[in-house]
Protein backbone atom coordinates (compact mmCIF):
# COMPACT_ATOMS: atom_id res chain seq x y z
CA UNK A 1 0.00 0.00 0.00
CA UNK A 2 1.48 3.38 -0.93
CA UNK A 3 1.32 6.46 2.20
CA UNK A 4 -1.29 9.37 0.71
CA UNK A 5 -0.54 12.59 1.58
CA UNK A 6 -3.26 15.04 1.12
CA UNK A 7 -3.69 18.75 0.64
CA UNK A 8 -7.29 19.10 -0.19
CA UNK A 9 -8.37 19.82 2.98
CA UNK A 10 -11.98 20.63 1.31
CA UNK A 11 -12.16 16.92 0.20
CA UNK A 12 -15.18 15.34 2.21
CA UNK A 13 -12.57 12.50 2.62
CA UNK A 14 -9.57 14.86 3.70
CA UNK A 15 -9.14 14.48 7.58
CA UNK A 16 -5.35 15.75 9.04
CA UNK A 17 -4.43 15.68 5.74
CA UNK A 18 -4.63 11.80 5.27
CA UNK A 19 -7.84 10.40 3.44
CA UNK A 20 -10.37 8.20 5.27
CA UNK A 21 -11.04 5.97 2.03
CA UNK A 22 -9.55 2.44 1.96
CA UNK A 23 -8.58 3.39 -2.24
CA UNK A 24 -8.57 5.75 -4.35
CA UNK A 25 -8.52 6.54 -8.00
CA UNK A 26 -6.26 8.81 -9.84
CA UNK A 27 -7.57 9.75 -13.40
CA UNK A 28 -5.57 11.04 -16.22
CA UNK A 29 -5.21 8.60 -18.81
CA UNK A 30 -3.74 11.13 -21.46
CA UNK A 31 -1.46 12.87 -18.67
CA UNK A 32 1.70 13.95 -19.38
CA UNK A 33 2.26 16.17 -16.41
CA UNK A 34 0.91 16.14 -12.79
CA UNK A 35 -1.97 18.93 -13.76
CA UNK A 36 -3.41 16.43 -16.57
CA UNK A 37 -4.16 14.02 -13.63
CA UNK A 38 -6.79 14.65 -10.68
CA UNK A 39 -8.01 13.01 -7.71
CA UNK A 40 -11.26 10.95 -8.90
CA UNK A 41 -12.84 10.62 -5.50
CA UNK A 42 -12.60 14.10 -4.50
CA UNK A 43 -16.12 15.31 -3.18
CA UNK A 44 -16.34 18.33 -1.90
CA UNK A 45 -16.81 19.13 1.57
CA UNK A 46 -19.63 22.26 0.72
CA UNK A 47 -19.23 24.82 3.98
CA UNK A 48 -17.29 22.65 5.71
CA UNK A 49 -20.50 20.98 6.81
CA UNK A 50 -19.16 17.26 6.85
CA UNK A 51 -17.05 15.83 9.62
CA UNK A 52 -16.04 12.63 9.33
CA UNK A 53 -17.17 10.96 12.81
CA UNK A 54 -16.99 7.32 11.53
CA UNK A 55 -13.74 6.23 9.77
CA UNK A 56 -10.23 6.82 10.78
CA UNK A 57 -7.58 8.39 8.30
CA UNK A 58 -5.61 6.28 6.40
CA UNK A 59 -1.94 7.25 6.07
CA UNK A 60 -1.43 4.13 3.41
CA UNK A 61 -4.09 2.75 1.12
CA UNK A 62 -4.77 1.40 -2.35
CA UNK A 63 -4.46 3.78 -5.29
CA UNK A 64 -5.86 2.78 -8.90
CA UNK A 65 -4.25 4.92 -11.27
CA UNK A 66 -5.35 5.51 -14.59
CA UNK A 67 -2.27 7.67 -15.07
CA UNK A 68 -0.67 4.67 -17.52
CA UNK A 69 2.33 7.52 -18.57
CA UNK A 70 3.34 7.38 -14.93
CA UNK A 71 6.76 5.21 -14.02
CA UNK A 72 4.70 4.27 -10.92
CA UNK A 73 1.25 3.04 -13.10
CA UNK A 74 2.02 -0.67 -12.40
CA UNK A 75 -1.18 -2.53 -14.13
CA UNK A 76 -3.47 0.68 -13.16
CA UNK A 77 -2.14 0.30 -9.68
CA UNK A 78 0.68 2.91 -8.60
CA UNK A 79 3.76 1.40 -7.24
CA UNK A 80 5.08 4.21 -5.52
CA UNK A 81 6.08 4.22 -1.98
CA UNK A 82 4.62 7.32 -1.42
CA UNK A 83 2.72 10.12 -3.13
CA UNK A 84 1.18 13.34 -2.80
CA UNK A 85 -2.34 14.75 -4.10
CA UNK A 86 -2.50 18.58 -4.15
CA UNK A 87 -5.23 20.88 -4.44
CA UNK A 88 -6.01 22.70 -1.35
CA UNK A 89 -8.99 25.06 -2.48
CA UNK A 90 -10.94 22.67 -5.09
CA UNK A 91 -14.13 22.69 -6.03
CA UNK A 92 -14.01 19.70 -7.91
CA UNK A 93 -11.99 17.07 -9.25
CA UNK A 94 -10.10 18.97 -12.20
CA UNK A 95 -8.48 21.57 -9.22
CA UNK A 96 -6.89 18.56 -7.86
CA UNK A 97 -3.48 16.70 -8.72
CA UNK A 98 -1.32 13.97 -8.05
CA UNK A 99 2.15 15.91 -7.65
CA UNK A 100 3.79 12.45 -7.59
CA UNK A 101 2.98 11.56 -11.39
CA UNK A 102 6.68 11.17 -13.13
CA UNK A 103 6.29 11.06 -16.99
CA UNK A 104 7.86 7.31 -18.28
Amino acid sequence: MTKLDCTVTNCLHNSDHHCCKQAIIVDGSKAKDCCETCCGSFDENKDGAFHNLFKTPESRLEIDCEAVNCVYNRDRHCEADHIGIAGDGASDASHTECATFKMR
